[in-house]
């Protein structure tokens, strides 16, 4: 159950010539795949391209009409690896997945495609998510184009211009045997726009073809002396052909090439930014034509000698824009105009900076720098000043805000199965010490910070157990503790975590959070998911599958909002003597997608007359003390302050918002903490019956005639 349906959208991939689409960057791609034939599609769900794999779900009718064949894969190596169905044959193939780890991941696969070669075209369309927006570390796909060589497309982001790429990429990959990577920023993938459709084509060599008509090539297999024969081939003859379709196709772009003797050179996805910069500086007008000359790097990799030196020939300096460290495009750059023996000066990282997305502000400063110094005629005499001042303005302004916002990180989802998880580890801790903990990437990662700051590591996707791997000691009796969620089991963790502690008979214990999607994605399907779902095969117990490898002690709590019997299975699985590797499975339902898949349920109920009741819970402020242990021990979102009702105290009391979605965990911690009584649970009752409104009265007329008494009683002690 992804987070957000496309099935209306869709049906925008069966415009055809003459028409015109009007929608989002991730349907724009799709609609360019299935125009440009492609056979087959697989991925991995990731920001900021998870939604491509939504659309390609949802869009699996039309997918099978024009026979393309489609796959969630069960890690970005499987999606790589499922290229090598182009190796051999004619076939347009095409991957998606998060990059850089995904990358990292599928990097064994991609080693070999593009060592072999490829017949048809081989397409991987990667979510660059770098600098503000992103959650992984800071690398780039560039390192991985060059260290594989395979070409890159950075296009500029507008809806033609990506269609083009996608297009085009395929074309560039048959006529030089070599994959193409293909990198989408965040703002791409959103992006909104139009551009002119052409028909759907329907492959005219199709999977069956190929299957029906096996090919080998034994010399496209990387083994010696093949290997050798790879490397010759694309220095002498793919690199060469690359550069040629590259220029005759015109992939790169020129604007104002002649307008100045300066210009800037920038990746395509950074057009945008680098336009807006001008724009303020009044070097451009509202429609892109600027007094500086632009060189927009469509294609990043491979560069073109022949384009740099027509467009540096006559020019004093060049701004190189290139985003992320290291600085690859700026000393290719150089390399190229020293061979050429041109003397025009290249700026990049001296003026721009060389770590951190390059935003509007980044960009302003440095090509106001860059212009300053080769031509402070260009820049209106009194900006400096004036904007300098008005700089300042905006930073005092922007530091007076901050200040008054308090920062809070960022956290669980309200009512979030995994906050009960962390909150028994953190009441396990007082019993039992602290113990050392392997994290894993997914939702529960937040655990690392306030308010549970539980977690030391994490290596990556499904590495939480293998990552303490090194305290695999009989040294002590105390184990350490690993997290992975359940996308990370199925993506690499059943083998690289659990197979391994088997296999080295590890005593360690691995809290498996099971919450039934890949919920960090977008809440895609995994396996394990209890949705029954009509293209996939899902219901396969995750305990089922660890005893399958060898666990012998596995618990499967299936309520992780009971505090008692989390606490209860970390206790008995840090303290028995069995002697092995242990693993508990807790499980509940991701409560993001269980809104999503209810409140349309609800609402409909309650528009059909039928009675439903929601369970709400909230704090008596009489009763509440100001403690505040329930904020410590949960972080729900919906858990705030709000000033004390007693005129005696001053400390504020907690309070419950109107997002609480009734998961209990609130009360549920004053409970098992013995906190305090001042939590209640509310029903509240939809189209009530005869019976609920008889009861509903019989509570008023109660609770009144005990508050008449009490009333009663103080004034005749106040008498």
């Amino acid at each position: 159950m992804a987070e957000r349906s496309f099935l209306q959208e869709v049906q925008k991939l069966r415009l055809g010539d003459g028409d015109e689409f009007h929608g989002e960057g991730i349907l724009a791609v799709t609609k360019a795949l299935l125009q440009s034939g492609v056979s087959y599609v697989a991925g991995y769900q990731g920001a900021p391209i998870s939604h491509l794999m939504d659309v390609l779900t949802d869009a699996n009718d039309i997918l099978q009409e024009l026979g393309v064949h489609f796959e969630h894969s069960a890690s970005e190596a499987t999606a790589a690896a499922t290229l090598a169905a182009s190796v051999n044959y004619p076939l347009r193939g095409a991957v998606t997945f998060k990059s850089t780890v995904g990358t990292n991941v599928a990097s064994d696969a991609l080693a070999n495609l593009a060592s072999g070669g490829v017949t048809g075209g081989a397409l991987l369309i990667v979510g660059e998510d770098y600098g503000e927006g992103s959650s992984i570390m800071q690398e780039r796909s560039h390192a991985f184009a060059m260290k594989s060589q395979i070409w890159l497309i950075d296009p500029r982001p507008n809806l033609p211009s990506i269609v083009h790429a996608v297009e085009k990429a395929f074309e560039l990959s048959e006529a030089s045997h070599t994959p193409v990577m293909l990198e989408l920023r965040i703002r791409a993938c959103h992006v909104h726009g139009r551009f002119p459709t052409r028909n759907n084509v329907r492959p005219s060599f199709t999977l069956k073809d190929a299957i029906e008509n096996p090919k080998r090539d034994v010399n496209r297999i990387v083994l010696p002396p093949a290997s050798y024969l790879h490397e010759q081939e694309k220095t002498h003859k793919r690199w060469p052909a690359a550069l040629k379709f590259i220029q005759e196709h015109h992939l790169n772009e020129f604007f104002s090439e002649d307008a100045n003797d300066l210009g800037i050179v920038m990746q395509g996805g950074l057009y945008n930014g680098v336009v807006r910069a001008l724009q303020l500086l009044g070097l451009a007008d509202d429609f892109g034509q600027t007094d500086i000359p632009l060189y927009v790097l469509n294609i990043t990799y491979p560069l073109v000698d022949d384009e740099f030196k027509r467009f540096c020939a006559g020019k004093r300096g060049l701004l190189v824009v290139e985003e992320g460290q290291p600085d690859f495009i700026e000393q290719n750059i150089r390399s190229i105009l020293h061979k050429a023996e041109l003397k025009t000066q290249v700026h990049g990282k001296d003026v721009l900076p060389m770590g951190g997305e390059y935003t509007g502000g980044v960009l302003l400063q440095g090509i106001r720098a860059f212009v300053g110094q080769f031509a402070p005629h260009l820049l209106p005499a009194t900006q400096d000043q004036n904007q300098d001042l008005a700089q300042t303005d905006k930073r005092l302004a922007i530091l007076e805000a901050v200040a008054q916002v308090h920062p809070r990180p960022p956290s669980f989802c309200t009512g979030c199965p995994e906050r009960p998880i962390f909150t028994a580890i953190k009441m396990i801790e007082k019993e039992l010490g602290q113990h050392h903990v392997s994290c894993d990437i997914g939702c529960h990662l937040f655990s690392i910070l306030p308010p549970f700051n539980i977690g030391a590591t994490t290596m990556g996707y499904g590495l939480g157990w293998a990552g303490a791997s090194a305290f695999n000691t009989s040294e002590t009796s105390k184990r350490t503790i690993s997290i992975m969620g359940d996308g990370g089991f199925w993506h690499n963790g059943l083998t690289s975590g659990v197979g391994n502690a088997v296999f080295n008979q590890s005593d360690n214990l691995l809290l498996l959070v099971d919450n039934g999607y890949s919920a960090a994605t977008g809440g895609q399907d995994v396996l394990s998911s209890k949705a029954i779902n009509p293209i996939r095969n899902t219901n396969n117990p995750i305990e089922k599958a660890v005893r399958g490898v060898g666990v012998e002690w596995v618990q499967t709590v299936t309520h992780t909002y009971s505090l008692d019997q989390m606490r209860q299975s970390l206790r008995e699985a840090l303290t028995t003597q069995q002697k092995g590797p242990k693993v508990i499975v807790a499980q509940s339902e991701c409560m993001l997608n269980r809104q999503r898949r209810v409140k349309p349920l609800i609402r409909q109920s309650i528009q059909n007359g039928e009675r439903v009741v929601r369970e709400r819970f909230g704090i008596d402020p009489d009763t509440c003390t100001g403690d505040h242990s329930c904020i410590r021990l949960s972080g729900c979102p919906s858990l705030s302050i709000k000033p004390n009702p007693d005129p005696l105290r001053q400390d504020p009391v907690a309070a419950v918002s109107d997002s609480c979605v009734g998961c209990g965990l609130c009360g549920e911690v004053s409970h098992a903490a013995v906190l305090c009584p001042s939590f209640y649970r509310a029903e509240i009752i939809h189209n009530p019956s005869t019976w609920d409104r008889f009861k509903q009265g019989l509570r008023q007329r109660v609770i009144g005639w005990l508050q008449t008494r009490i009333e009663q009683r103080l004034e005749g002690i106040a008498a």
